[in-house]
C-alpha cells in the first residue's frame, strides 16, 4: 500500500491506496470509479442533488476546447506552471476547479517535460466533469471535492491552478507552501465580447480588478488576448460552456442559434499571487 496525497474529508486522515479504494486510519474508505478517481466530497454536500456542471455542460465544454480555439490560454498556463515550479524536481501542483481536464492534461504534460517527479492533484465539484477528466488524463489523482472543503493537509501545494473557479482563498492559504505560487485565471473586460452582443440588447464589459486576498500577495497580471472565429455547433458549445447559458432570454438564444458562424474577442488574465 501507499499513501495517496488527498487525505479523508470525515476525520483528516492520511489515506492509503489499496488499488481499488482510498483508506484512512479510522476505517473510512472511499471506493474508486472505475475511471480512477475517488469521491472525496464531506458529506453534506455528497448527499446533495448532483451539484456542478451536469453531463450536458461538460460535453458541451470538451467539445468547444478540443477545436483548440482556447489553445493560447492553456500554452500560456503551462509556461507559467512551468517557471513557478523550476528548480524543483518534485513539485506538487494542485488543479482546483478542473473541470474535464483541458487545462489539466496540458499542465500535467507540462510537468513531465520540466521535472523529474512532479505530482498533480486536481478536483472539481462536478461528479461528470471528474469523470471525464479521468478517463482521459492518466497519471493524475483526481477527486470530486470541493474548493471549500479541499480535501489535502497543510502546507502540502508547491502550486495551485485556479482556471475560473471559485476563489477559496482561505483554503488556497491553508494548502500553498510558504512562497508557493496560485495562478487565478480570470475573465477580461472584454472576454466573449462578440457573443454578448449577439445575446443582448445592452453588453456589459467584465469588471476588472486588483483583489487582495489575506496570505497572499499579488505579484503580476498575465494578459493573452486573442479574436477567435467559431462556426457550426462549436457555436452551441461555446455559449453551453459560459454562464450566460441559464441567465439569458429566449431572444438572444434564438439570435445566436440562427448564426452560422460568429467571431468574438476572448481574453484571459492570469493574476499570480505568492503565499507569504
Amino acid at each position: 500500500m501507499q499513501f495517496n496525497v488527498f487525505i479523508c474529508p470525515a476525520c483528516g486522515g492520511a489515506l492509503e491506496d489499496t488499488g481499488h479504494a482510498l483508506r484512512c486510519g479510522n476505517g473510512h474508505s472511499f471506493d474508486k470509479a472505475r475511471q480512477g478517481y475517488v469521491h472525496l466530497l464531506p458529506v453534506q454536500k455528497k448527499n446533495s442533488l448532483l451539484p456542478g456542471d451536469d453531463k450536458d455542460m461538460v460535453t458541451a465544454r470538451r467539445n468547444f476546447l478540443e477545436t483548440g480555439l482556447y489553445a493560447p490560454f492553456k500554452d500560456v498556463l503551462c509556461g507559467i506552471v512551468q517557471e513557478a515550479v523550476e528548480g524543483n524536481d518534485s513539485p506538487l501542483v494542485v488543479d482546483a476547479g478542473c473541470g474535464e481536464g483541458y487545462y489539466t492534461g496540458g499542465v500535467w504534460q507540462a510537468l513531465q517535460e520540466s521535472c523529474e517527479t512532479p505530482k498533480l492533484c486536481a478536483f472539481d465539484i462536478s461528479k461528470f466533469a471528474v469523470k471525464a477528466a479521468a478517463g482521459r488524463y492518466k497519471g493524475i489523482d483526481f477527486a470530486v471535492a470541493s474548493s471549500y472543503a479541499v480535501p489535502l493537509p497543510e502546507n502540502c501545494a508547491d502550486v495551485i491552478v485556479n482556471v475560473f473557479s471559485p476563489m477559496a482563498e482561505k483554503e488556497f492559504a491553508r494548502i500553498l507552501k510558504p512562497g508557493g505560487t496560485l495562478v487565478f485565471a480570470v475573465p477580461s473586460a472584454r472576454h466573449l465580447w462578440g457573443l454578448k452582443e449577439v445575446l443582448y440588447d445592452e453588453p456589459y464589459e467584465n469588471e476588472e480588478k486588483d483583489v487582495d486576498y489575506p496570505g497572499f500577495v499579488l505579484e503580476d497580471r498575465v494578459p493573452v488576448r486573442a479574436t477567435i472565429h467559431v462556426q457550426g455547433e462549436s457555436i452551441g458549445d461555446l455559449f453551453a460552456m459560459t454562464p450566460y447559458a441559464w441567465k439569458t432570454g429566449t431572444p438572444g438564444k434564438q439570435r445566436l442559434a440562427e448564426l452560422p458562424e460568429l467571431s468574438t474577442e476572448i481574453g484571459f488574465d492570469f493574476l499570480l499571487y505568492k503565499r507569504v
